[in-house]
């Protein structure tokens, strides 16, 4: 059976390296974590959060899937969100989309992929609602770099729109969501200046009446 010899020495290496600037680091992982943010990414293997903004494990909550979608169905999406809120008492929520997003450039070509297709439908309703605005663009790439920039948009509205977030809000309890997208080829990140912190940002018919 093959055991990936590489990987093991690889991990090996990393342990080393790591307890030779600080004998006491992995004590201090497994005790607890305490991280400010949490991030909602792409699954894309070229996208790694942690060093993109430059964070040591045990400070960045993340969760990540294909085209970095938070759907109103999705219990996985749900249960992180609702734990680094009421758990973890994270202060930012960081949706982060990615220029060069295969998840969209599906959506996009309407390509036939499989079961990944149902998961990829919010983007193509994306598309649909802004199909005008994406059509006066000139080429196929920038439609193509727009749409995952809508993508990650609609995104954020979808967390915002979450009694889980709202009901911090309510609370008093500190909670910005952040919209942003990561330039493959740059490695810099893009802020579409798209950033909630109150009740009172989101439209009334997605805000939730709770009871007193």
């Amino acid at each position: 059976m093959e055991t990936l010899h590489h990987l093991f020495k690889n991990n090996d290496e990393w342990v080393t390296s790591k307890i030779s600037k600080d004998a006491d680091y992995f004590k201090r992982m497994a005790a607890a974590q305490d991280p400010k943010y949490l991030w909602i990414g792409c699954s894309d293997s070229r996208v790694p959060a942690n060093e993109i903004i430059g964070l040591e494990p045990g400070e960045l909550f993340v969760h990540r899937n294909v085209a970095n979608l938070f759907l109103n169905i999705d219990l996985n999406s749900l249960s992180v969100l609702e734990y680094a809120i009421n758990m973890l008492k994270i202060q930012h929520v960081i949706v982060c989309g990615h220029y060069g997003c295969g998840g969209v450039k599906a959506a996009m070509e309407d390509n036939r992929l499989g079961i990944v297709d149902n998961w990829l439908r919010s983007i193509r309703d994306v598309r649909a609602r802004f199909k005008e605005d994406l059509e006066i663009l000139s080429t196929p790439e920038e439609r193509y770099n727009k749409l995952v920039e809508l993508n990650t948009v609609q995104q954020v509205l979808n967390v915002c729109h979450k009694t889980i977030v709202q009901g911090a809000w309510l609370r008093n309890q500190p909670l910005w969501v952040h919209g942003w997208v990561y330039d493959l080829e740059t490695g810099k990140l893009k802020d579409l200046d798209c950033c909630f912190s109150s009740i009172n940002q989101v439209e009334d018919v997605y805000r939730v009446k709770f009871k007193k």
